[in-house]
């Protein structure tokens, strides 16, 4: 009956998000309570478990994805990103340009949230399409699956930033783990499935080309590289200085602290101020109203993060958990093959992959810890179960068929196809990986 009942309570929380379209924060609250009271949790205690959810998750997670995305922000707006974007399609010439792209559009969503990488990317992809008279999907495809895949695998995303601090897994090896995965998984989804879709028409609108600026008013080369990549670069550097293992209590102290998710986003975005702000003559004030707006952009994405903390939450004081992880075990399933598989079908059903992954983590939580999974490995199998099967209901699918003007039938043919490849390909590689390790 228990297990009946969380099952049930999944469901309501799928129904009310992608059929009644009720904001995912609020049927998160209502689907929690629900659950609370059905599976015995006392009403006096109830609603101190769902703020100590949201506390729990919120407390981890609110620096390092509202500092992230004001640092995206500022990248975006100062010109940063589309510098990046210029010089790789320098280094790489006519011919390589589909996998210039490629590695553009990895760097350029390793720091930027998905919205805004795939609307800042958009004027590069219609410009090379028009410069060398080459199949728009031909081109677009290939840089949207590498945002799509940083998206879903690496921090500092939200869902994988929430992912780790839920399953207590490391922010720099699961970093680490997730480029070795992705980079395979975008290559598969992006150039050479690309290559079977030449044949797509597709005319651009133009309307949806912003202006971009001009290129005296951009910031350096070297200036936008190591602005954008500085969180990954010091997150690296924090993992690997803990893999040497070095034993000076100060040493191991101040990386300890240098290390922490949220102290390198703020090291990050304190620098960016500067060498995109400052230094480029932009005011304070308006350095700050770019980070305001960020904030606004990302509130929604906290508030869902939050929701999903409080029915974890529940779940967890219920006593449940350990029933299903129990219900799980005799399921025989790789309980990383699991993790994806529950994703997947949340992702199918909601649209969403931030929800889908962070709903999957309260049920396959107690199942990572009875089988003494690598948490780092369970981050990026549920991410990549949380990018399958996008079809309507994600707005990653419209942002897509609007912006290229193409059919249904042709964007369930491109957008929803690669995702669903990254998917399959990216749980390979984490099985892959889980036998190397």
């Amino acid at each position: 009956m228990t297990i009946f009942i969380v099952l049930c309570s999944i469901l309501l929380l799928i129904i009310m998000v992608s059929v009644f379209r009720i904001n995912a924060f609020i049927s998160f609250l209502v689907v929690s309570i629900l659950a609370g009271i059905l599976l015995g949790i006392p009403l006096n205690k109830l609603a101190g478990s769902i703020e100590k959810g949201i506390g729990d998750v919120m407390g981890s997670l609110v620096i390092i994805i509202t500092v992230g995305a004001m640092l995206g922000k500022l990248v975006a707006e100062s010109g940063a990103a589309q510098k990046i974007a210029a010089v790789m399609m320098k280094v790489c010439g006519e011919k390589y340009i589909q996998w210039g792209v490629v590695v553009t559009g990895f760097l350029i969503g390793i720091p930027l949230f998905y919205g805004i990488g795939f609307v800042l990317m958009i004027p590069l992809i219609f410009s090379i399409v028009y410069k060398y008279k080459l199949p728009v999907i031909y081109i677009g495809l290939p840089m949207l699956a590498a945002l799509s895949v940083t998206h879903g695998f690496l921090p500092p995303h939200p869902s994988p930033s929430a992912l780790v601090i839920q399953f207590n897994a490391n922010m720099g090896l699961t970093l680490v783990y997730g480029m070795l995965v992705a980079i395979p998984a975008i290559v598969v989804g992006g150039p050479l499935f690309a290559r079977t879709l030449k044949h797509i028409p597709s005319s651009p609108l133009a309307s949806f080309v912003p202006v971009e600026l001009p290129e005296e008013d951009l910031p350096g080369t070297w200036n936008s590289f190591l602005t954008a990549l500085l969180p990954v670069l010091l997150l690296m550097a924090t993992t690997v200085f803990a893999l040497f293992g070095f034993k000076d209590p100060v040493l191991v102290n101040f990386f300890a602290f240098a290390g922490n998710p949220a102290m390198v986003m703020l090291v990050a975005l304190f620098t960016a101020t500067l060498t995109l702000g400052v230094f480029q003559g932009k005011k304070i004030p308006y350095i700050m109203n770019i980070y305001g707006e960020a904030v606004k952009d990302v509130a929604m994405i906290l508030l869902i993060i939050g929701g999903s903390g409080a029915l974890k939450q529940v779940l967890v004081d219920s006593g449940v958990s350990g029933q299903i992880a129990g219900l799980l075990k005799n399921l025989h399933v790789h309980p990383l093959i699991l993790g994806w598989l529950i994703a997947a079908i949340i992702r199918f059903c909601i649209g969403s992959a931030t929800v889908a992954g962070l709903t999957t983590a309260g049920i396959i939580l107690p199942l990572m810890v009875s089988t003494h999974t690598d948490p780092n490995l369970m981050v990026l199998a549920v991410g990549a179960g949380s990018l399958m099967f996008s079809h309507v209901n994600d707005s990653g699918f419209w942002l897509f068929k609007e912006y290229f003007n193409l059919s249904m039938k042709d964007t369930f043919k491109s957008w929803a196809a690669m995702e669903s490849i990254v998917g399959l390909v990216g749980l390979l590689g984490i099985l892959l990986l889980n036998q190397l390790i």
